[in-house]
C-alpha cells in the first residue's frame, strides 16, 4: 500500500474511533466478537451450509449411475384354487433370486455428469463464501448503526437539555422585560422540535439494536470501537482487478457456466448406446406341492417317479442398447442445454458487470464520507466558535434569541452530519472489501478464534460413500431462538458525553 493509502486507513481508524460513545473499557463488545457471534449463530448463514451439503450430494448420485448395482427380489405364491386342466401344476411356490448390473459404457454421460456435479459443488462453495460476507457487511452495519444510533441520541439529549436551559433564561428576561414573548416563543418552538427529534432518534437506535439482535443472536451491550479496515487498494482499477478475480458471486456464475458445458454433453449422450454386463442366479422350489408322476402316464403300471420340487438356474451376459429413433428427445434435451448453458455465460457477464459497479460506487462512497468527514469536522469546529460569538454577542444586545438558536441548529446538524459520515465511511469501506472478496471468516481474523467451518470435509465424508444404508442424524436447528433476549431500549451509557 502507498503512503496516500496509509493515510487513508489511518484516517478512517481515527474516524471510526471517534463515532463511538464513550464507554467504560471492561465488558465492551467488539466488532470481532459481533462477527463471530453471527458466523455461529445466524440462521441464514446456517441454511446456506446445509444447501451446499445438500449439493455435496449431487457428486456420489451422478457416480451411482456408473457403479454396479446388485438387486435381490423374492416370491411366495399360494394357489387357492387349481385350474382343473393342471393336473400336475404346483400349488405353492417359493422363487428367490439374485441379479448383477455393470454399466460398461454410457455414451459418457456418467462421466459428465459427474464433472458438472463437482462444478456446482465448487460453485455452492462460492455461493457459502458469498453468503458470508453479506451476513458480514449486514452486521458491521448493524454494529454501525448502533453506535451512530447512541451518538445521535446523545446529542439530541444534549440538544434537549441544552434548550431547555435557553428556554427558563429567555423566560426569566422575559419577566424583566429583557426579551419579548416571541423570544421565549422561538425557544419553547426549538425546543418542542428537539424533543420530537430525540424520540425519533431513540426509535432509531431500538430498530438498529433489534436488527443486531436478529443477525448477531444476542443484544448489543456497550459497543466499543471497530478495529481499522485492512487491505485497502491503492486505487479503483485496483480493486476491480482484486474483486475480478475474487469475488465469490463472480466465481460462482462462472462455476455455473461450467457446469452447464457439461450438462450439454450428459443431454447427448442419449444418441450413443449404452452397453452393460448382466449376470443372475434364480432359485425355485414348490415346497412339496409337486405331485409325483408315472415314469409313462399312458401306463397305469408304470413306475412312480417322485417329483423335483427345487430348481436353480444361473444366466450371464452382455446387453447392447443402440438408440434408433427417439422421437427427436434427444435433440430436444440437448438444444435445452445449451440454452441453459447460453443463459449460465450471459450470468456470467451480468455478475461481472454487477461486480465492477459494486466496487466502483463503494470506492466513490467511501472516498466520499472520508472527504465528508473532513468537511464536517472543519464545520463542527466553525459553529462551536461561531455559538460561542453568538452567545456572547446576545448578552451585551448584539445577537437576537434566534441568532442564537439557528447558531445552535447549526452545530447540533454538524454534529450529526459528522457521525453519520463516520458510520457510512466504515460502512462503505468494508463493502469494498466484501465486494473484493476479502470480507470473509479467514479474512476477519476468525480463524484465531477455531470456529471455520471448513466445507471440504462433509464433501470427503459423502462422495465417495457407496453404502446404502448409511444416514445421517435427522436435522434439527442449529440456531439459537432470539425470543427470550428482552426488547431493545433506547438508553445508551451513562458515561456519554455526545457535545465532545
Amino acid at each position: 500500500m502507498n503512503s496516500g493509502g496509509v493515510r487513508t486507513v489511518l484516517a478512517l481508524s481515527a474516524a471510526v474511533a471517534a463515532l463511538a460513545v464513550p464507554q467504560g473499557v471492561a465488558q465492551a463488545d467488539t466488532l470481532q466478537e459481533a462477527l463471530t457471534d453471527a458466523y455461529l449463530n445466524n440462521p441464514t448463514l446456517e441454511a446456506a451450509r446445509a444447501q451446499l451439503r445438500a449439493t455435496d450430494a449431487g457428486v456420489p448420485l451422478e457416480r451411482a449411475a456408473g457403479l454396479p448395482s446388485v438387486d435381490a427380489s423374492s416370491t411366495f405364491t399360494e394357489v387357492l384354487k387349481q385350474n382343473s386342466t393342471s393336473f400336475f401344476a404346483p400349488g405353492r411356490s417359493l422363487t428367490a433370486g439374485v441379479d448383477l448390473g455393470v454399466p460398461i459404457y454410457s455414451g459418457g454421460a456418467v462421466k459428465n455428469a459427474v464433472r458438472s456435479a463437482k462444478e456446482r459443488v465448487d460453485a455452492g462453495r462460492a455461493d457459502l463464501r458469498a453468503t458470508e460476507s453479506a451476513i458480514f457487511s449486514q452486521v458491521v452495519a448493524a454494529y454501525m448503526d448502533v453506535l451512530r444510533g447512541q451518538a445521535l441520541v446523545a446529542l439530541s439529549a444534549n440538544q434537549v437539555n441544552v434548550l431547555s436551559i435557553n428556554v427558563d433564561a429567555t423566560s426569566d428576561r422575559f419577566e424583566i422585560g429583557d426579551l419579548t414573548r416571541t423570544d421565549v416563543a422561538q425557544s419553547q418552538a426549538r425546543l418542542a422540535v428537539a424533543q420530537g427529534d430525540l424520540r425519533s432518534a431513540q426509535a432509531n437506535l431500538i430498530a438498529a439494536r433489534e436488527t443486531y439482535v436478529a443477525l448477531v443472536g444476542d443484544a448489543p451491550e456497550d459497543l466499543a470501537p471497530p478495529p481499522p479496515l485492512p487491505g485497502f487498494p491503492e486505487n479503483v482499477s485496483t480493486a476491480v482487478d482484486i474483486a475480478l478475480e475474487s469475488n465469490p458471486d463472480l466465481i460462482a456464475a462462472r462455476e455455473r457456466a461450467a457446469a452447464a458445458g457439461y450438462d450439454i454433453e450428459v443431454a447427448g449422450s442419449g444418441r450413443l448406446p449404452r452397453v452393460s454386463v448382466f449376470a443372475g442366479y434364480d432359485y425355485q422350489n414348490f415346497l412339496g406341492s409337486v405331485a409325483d408322476g408315472r415314469l409313462d402316464p399312458t401306463d397305469p403300471d408304470s413306475p412312480i417317479v417322485p417329483s423335483d420340487q427345487t430348481a436353480a438356474g444361473a444366466s450371464m451376459g452382455v446387453s447392447l442398447r443402440l438408440p434408433i429413433f427417439q422421437g427427436g428427445r434427444t435433440a430436444a434435451l440437448q438444444r435445452q442445454a445449451q440454452a441453459r448453458a447460453s443463459a449460465a455465460l450471459e450470468n456470467v457477464i451480468a455478475a461481472e458487470r454487477d461486480v465492477i459497479a459494486q466496487v466502483r460506487a463503494s470506492w466513490s462512497s467511501w472516498q466520499a464520507s472520508l472527504a465528508i468527514i473532513e468537511s464536517s469536522q472543519s464545520a463542527v469546529s466553525a459553529a462551536e466558535l461561531s455559538l460561542e460569538g453568538v452567545r456572547a454577542e446576545n448578552s451585551i444586545g448584539n445577537r437576537t434569541i434566534l441568532d442564537v438558536l439557528n447558531a445552535e441548529q447549526e452545530l447540533l446538524q454538524s454534529r450529526v452530519q459528522l457521525v453519520t459520515a463516520r458510520r457510512n465511511a466504515y460502512v462503505a469501506g468494508f463493502s469494498l472489501l466484501a465486494a473484493m472478496g476479502r470480507a470473509e471468516a479467514r479474512d476477519l481474523g476468525l480463524a484465531d478464534e477455531g470456529v471455520l467451518y471448513d466445507p471440504v470435509v462433509n464433501y470427503d465424508r459423502v462422495s465417495g460413500n457407496i453404502f446404502d444404508w448409511a444416514r445421517d442424524p435427522d436435522p434439527v436447528a442449529q440456531s439459537p431462538r432470539t425470543v427470550d433476549v428482552p426488547a431493545a431500549t433506547a438508553e445508551i451509557p451513562e458515561t456519554a458525553d455526545s457535545a465532545d
